[in-house]
């Protein structure tokens, strides 16, 4: 005999099919949180090891920006040193130059001139004095020119003036100072040298 199934199968069909359909819902909703945790804790692992490399090499900017103030510092210091180095060898130096100077200029001057002030601004250094006449200032030049101490002797001024019979020129001059002990420049050893100075003409007619 045969059976006939009076049950909706058509609906309990429907059902099981709802469940099936809802239960992998789930289990993909399950699945992409499962998945979208499982990216949160790789990215995060990542940002997080990304982070500390950041917060390292910022750590060792920090101390390498500090070892250059501090090499900046001994820089400074360094070449604050070589200065006073430079200033005191400088002034061993004149203090050696101006004992051969003065000597230079007690040797150099002749009779009938006498200096009056003796100014000096860098390496020129500027006579004023008397003389009897104009070739005893041509011979004082010719003198501060060959002492080794001195170059380039340059005549700004004589002129008579009343007040010493017997000096009654006035004058002024100057001078380079050198240094004959100071090692010379090839190229310049080859130059020309430097015209000696020629006599002043004389002031007020001239005088023997």
């Amino acid at each position: 005999m045969a059976k006939i199934n009076l049950l909706p199968w058509r609906e309990e069909r429907r059902k099981a099919r709802q469940k099936e359909f809802v239960g992998m819902l789930v289990l993909s909703v399950l699945a992409g949180i499962l998945l979208t945790g499982l990216i949160y804790t790789l990215y995060s692992g990542r940002i997080a090891n990304q982070n500390s490399r950041n917060a390292y090499l910022q750590d060792q900017i920090t101390q390498v920006d500090a070892q250059i103030k501090e090499i900046e510092q001994l820089d400074a210091k360094k070449a604050n040193l070589l200065q006073r180095k430079q200033v005191i060898e400088q002034l061993q130096s004149n203090r050696s130059q101006m004992v051969h100077l003065f000597d230079s200029l007690v040797r150099t001057i002749p009779d009938g001139v006498a200096l009056s002030a003796i100014k000096q601004e860098g390496n020129i250094l500027t006579l004023t004095g008397r003389s009897q006449s104009n070739a005893r200032v041509s011979t004082y030049m010719r003198s501060l020119e060959s002492s080794g101490w001195m170059t380039h002797p340059d005549l700004d001024v004589i002129e008579a003036k009343d007040g010493n019979p017997g000096l009654p020129y006035e004058f002024t001059l100057k001078v380079t100072l050198a240094d004959p002990n100071a090692p010379k420049d090839e190229d310049s050893e080859d130059g020309d040298a430097a015209p000696a100075a020629a006599p002043a003409p004389a002031a007020g007619g001239s005088a023997s």
